[in-house]
């Protein structure tokens, strides 16, 4: 599956950066395929995996404040591996 998350304090002000950078850090040492892009983090592997390291993410953030707001995504498909690379490259494919 892939999961492509934004999280994000609420009650600490607009410069919400330093926080969200936490929840990128647990993303980036979880070892799982994932990118960080303007708005959202994808994060690829199994449901189990993948949903803890979302957890982790939120209370990483939940450290920094008492109120978190989470927007998740899941494209669920069975048999799939590659699917945040091999994605982007089919709309690439078209697009040439």
């Amino acid at each position: 599956m892939i999961v492509a998350f934004s999280v994000s304090p609420l009650g600490i002000g607009e410069d919400v950066g330093e926080a969200v950078a936490e929840a990128v850090r647990v993303v980036r040492a979880s070892g799982l395929p994932n990118r960080t892009d303007a708005m959202f983090t994808s994060i690829e592997g199994e449901w189990d995996e993948v949903m803890a390291v979302v957890k982790d993410a939120v209370e990483a953030v939940k450290a920094r404040s008492n109120r978190v707001s989470l927007v998740l995504k899941a494209d669920i498909r069975e048999g799939v591996t590659d699917g945040l690379t091999a994605k982007v490259e089919t709309v690439e494919r078209y697009l040439a």
